[in-house]
């Protein structure tokens, strides 16, 4: 089997385009992978068009590994966050037709499932007035549609500071949200790289009778020094991870041992065995892995092919329940949270387990999308005049 060409579609919403590739082989075979690039889509697709011509084209499908080699290492570059993305959105495909040519779910490829289903938290929920009223009730509905888990930002536009009054007001939204949630589902805590080390301290500690179940990416994520000021003294969890695009480069943070919880985005660091050899360093050195999953239902069954098979595993991200939920039509038989238990469920279909409908997806046409978590309003995701 071999592949003969690439198709690429983008689904467009104000504040975020979703990529989708397809890759197509002479057997009549089609896989599909996804990322979501933020402000970089037209980069990744030209990067795409150039990679199809000196390293897809003629490739075997199934040789999985030398494709993300040559991708990585071919063209004599240091592979940031577009060529990893693109490797990612290829590879995810490949083991989508590997898996669907041998009759057989990715995770079987994979070393076979250690779990039946994987535990979901909800983002893009507070899509609303910045109130602690208006929290409170869309909490209560993350809960009532079967959750047991959500994470938010409660800091506005926070950066490197968070003055008193603003301090008090981040608190009265997080007392909102955990009354709303009640004592048992877990909530955890997004700072977005917002604060210098001092401040993050801080208000990890004015959030601690609310039990996040961890501080996200407390300071800017360049800095591993700034990282292991915050973990050394909070006594929360601390997790990080979604900006970083290759998996040797998260060495010195398991060296530093600064974080908890690592959190790769499997569209971002070259697809799901690059994820899936990173989850078996983070259990080498007794850390969780939570993905980063704010793409579609594609990356979301990608993800889940990592979470099935890999012993530390411990939740997945969805946004597609809240934030422009009208793009799930997009993809046929998208990964559902079962609303009994909070969790997504084992699928035994072949591949992925998910096919891109075209039709649908010419209905998102590719956006101006922007997303600017300095903005005011940020949270609602929908722009303004540029924002």
């Amino acid at each position: 089997m071999r592949i003969t060409g690439i198709s690429t579609h983008v689904v467009g919403t104000p504040w975020r385009n979703l990529t989708y590739v397809q890759v197509h082989t002479d057997e009549g075979i089609t896989g599909v992978g996804e990322t979501r690039m933020l402000g970089h889509t037209d980069a990744l697709l030209g990067y795409l068009k150039e990679a199809q011509a000196n390293h897809i084209l003629g490739s075997d499908p199934f040789a999985v590994e030398d494709l993300v080699k040559r991708m990585k290492y071919g063209d004599y570059g240091r592979a940031g966050e577009i060529v990893m993305s693109g490797i990612a959105v290829i590879e995810m495909a490949c083991w989508d037709i590997k898996g669907k040519a041998l009759g057989v779910p990715v995770w079987q490829l994979l070393g076979g499932k250690v779990t039946d289903k994987v535990k979901a938290y909800a983002n893009g929920w507070y899509t609303t007035e910045r109130t602690p009223e208006a929290y409170h009730k869309a909490a209560q509905g993350v809960m009532e549609r079967g959750y047991r888990a959500l994470k938010i930002d409660p800091f506005g536009t926070g950066h490197f500071e968070l003055d008193h009054e603003q301090t008090l007001y981040a608190v009265s939204l997080i007392e909102a949200v955990r009354d709303a949630i009640g004592p048992e589902a877990e909530l955890m805590l997004e700072m977005h790289g917002r604060f210098s080390p001092a401040t993050a301290v801080r208000l990890a500690k004015e959030l601690a009778p609310f039990k996040p179940a961890w501080l996200e990416e407390p300071v800017p994520p360049e800095n591993l020094k700034a990282l292991e000021k915050v973990a050394a003294k909070v006594d929360m969890p601390v997790a990080t991870g979604e900006r970083i695009h290759d998996r040797i480069e998260f060495r010195e943070l398991f060296e530093s041992q600064a974080v908890d919880i690592i959190q790769p985005d499997v569209g971002h660091i070259g697809g799901i065995w690059e994820t899936r050899k990173l989850a078996a360093t983070a259990e080498t050195h007794y850390m969780l892995v939570a993905p980063h999953n704010v793409g579609g239902s594609v990356l979301t069954a990608a993800s889940l092919q990592v979470g099935f098979t890999s012993p530390n595993f411990k939740i997945l991200e969805h946004f597609n329940d809240f934030a422009d939920a009208e793009i799930k039509k997009v993809v046929k038989g998208a990964p559902q949270v079962n609303p009994e238990d909070g969790c997504f469920h084992v699928s035994d279909a072949p591949g992925l387990g998910v096919e891109l409908d075209v039709d649908a997806a010419a209905e998102f046409p590719q956006q101006q999308a922007r997303f600017d978590l300095w903005a005011e309003g940020w949270e609602q995701r929908k722009p303004k005049g540029g924002q």
